[in-house]
């Protein structure tokens, strides 16, 4: 005896009530560079910083070259000094400028803002990393690049004054977030050595249309 289309449609009721869901994202918070610069356009000359790894430059050839010559197929090389002063001496002339961090320079040098890069890197001896982005970046009020040795930036961000923090990662939204600076999201290119990817718009913050390259 064949199946009736009752006792199917409760078979397949069942069947979909067993499926689980994905939790639903938060929505995403998208801004343009130009509705960014609008929302600046009533506030005073201001201070705001920039994250500088997967935020205004792609620096992922210094990465994947170091792990090859530091430590073939682990992240060792991250721990390895070695590494770091050979990065901050100089290799970052092979890594490239973003778009939207040409874009945002710009717009903040041409507002009279003051601009700080605060990196996660640790500081090391003969650092090139100021000259190389004072250069690439045609900035003309440079600051020294401020070396944090860890994740969390929020002492930094907060002992400078920043009223806009720029970063890819959820550390750099949360010291953000935790200085009282407005935090926002710079999308992270899906080639970068430093994986996983983050998930933009995760908490809750403003992210940078387009801003992955």
């Amino acid at each position: 005896m064949g199946i009736s289309r009752y006792t199917l449609a409760a078979v397949l009721a069942v069947s979909l009530l067993g499926c689980s869901r994905p939790a639903q994202q938060p929505e995403v918070r998208w801004i343009s560079v130009e509705q960014l610069s609008a929302s600046f356009a009533k506030a005073a000359p201001m201070a705001v910083g920039f994250d500088i790894d997967d935020t205004v430059l792609f620096s992922s050839p210094c990465f994947y070259e170091g792990q090859r010559k530091y430590s073939p197929g682990s992240n060792a090389y991250l721990k390895d000094m070695a590494f770091w002063t050979e990065t901050n001496g100089g290799c970052d002339r092979y890594s490239i400028p973003k778009d939207v961090a040409r874009a945002l320079i710009a717009e903040h040098q041409r507002r009279g803002d003051r601009l700080f890069f605060i990196t996660a890197r640790p500081q090391t001896e003969g650092e090139q990393l100021t000259r190389i982005l004072r250069e690439t970046f045609a900035i003309t009020d440079m600051q020294p690049v401020v070396f944090t040795s860890g994740p969390d930036k929020t002492r930094f961000i907060h002992d400078r004054g920043l009223q806009v923090y720029y970063g890819d990662s959820d550390n750099d939204i949360t010291s953000a977030r935790d200085a009282g600076a407005r935090p926002i999201r710079v999308m992270r290119a899906s080639n970068s050595t430093n994986q996983p990817l983050p998930v933009n718009g995760a908490l809750g913050e403003e992210v940078l249309v387009d801003s992955a390259h």
